[in-house]
């Protein structure tokens, strides 16, 4: 999966990174977790604002599917670095 992802990933970043205007591309994570695949309800991925990290669960995921969470997860991403987070709480 690693194979398949990563130069997909490597392609569509900077394309990402001009398109949405975050200044700098976020920390990346490519997690497998086969308990939380067989769970319906697993997690797909999640964006933590303080370390500006994506953290994208892969095991069992169609590429495009995980291509999919880290588009949305970069939504996040730049807005957090526009600053719209700032008056958040937890």
């Amino acid at each position: 999966m690693i194979e398949t992802l990563s130069p997909l990933i490597k392609k569509f970043l900077p394309f990402a990174q001009e398109q949405m205007g975050f200044d700098k591309p976020p920390k990346l994570f490519l997690k497998g977790d086969s308990g939380n695949a067989e769970d319906p309800l697993g997690k797909t991925a999640f964006y933590d604002p303080s370390s500006k990290s994506i953290t994208i669960y892969i095991t069992d995921r169609h590429p495009k599917d995980v291509m999919r969470s880290l588009s949305h997860e970069l939504v996040h991403h730049s807005q957090n670095c526009r600053g719209q987070f700032s008056d958040v709480s937890e």
